[in-house]
């Protein structure tokens, strides 16, 4: 089991920047692959970013590449999101997420199996 708490969103203007930190409990960071997904109002969550237990691969969702940068501190058991260049299409509740890094498959929301609270990204006009 591993417990997951997002924090820093809030809101910002276009062009803007953010930080989003995920700290997890329970077990080592090590033995997953963490992700970042959001949910905008009326549309499904979506995958935004993931990255390997090691840190040392990535992927991203096209419309955020060049923008966000997924991190991971495995000493802190942290994840982070951090997102410059905000437009207001990046509004949002912000989820952390935790799978297992033995688990193969494309980066889809039954695939994890943990889930952070959330947290508001509002990207004002």
């Amino acid at each position: 089991q591993v417990q997951l708490v997002e924090s820093g969103g809030g809101l910002v203007q276009t062009g803007g920047s953010l930080r989003l930190s995920c700290a997890a409990s329970g077990r080592t960071l090590l033995t997953y692959t963490m992700a970042w997904f959001r949910q905008a109002p009326g549309k499904e969550r979506e995958f935004v970013a993931d990255i390997s237990w090691s840190g040392s691969s990535s992927y991203y969702l096209d419309s955020v590449k060049g923008r966000f940068t997924i991190s991971i501190d495995n000493a802190k058991n942290a994840i982070y999101l951090q997102m410059n260049s905000l437009k207001p299409e990046d509004t949002a509740v912000y989820y952390c997420a935790a799978r297992s890094r033995f688990r193969v498959g494309p980066p889809v929301v039954p695939s994890y199996d943990y889930w952070g609270q959330g947290t508001q990204v509002t990207v004002s006009a």
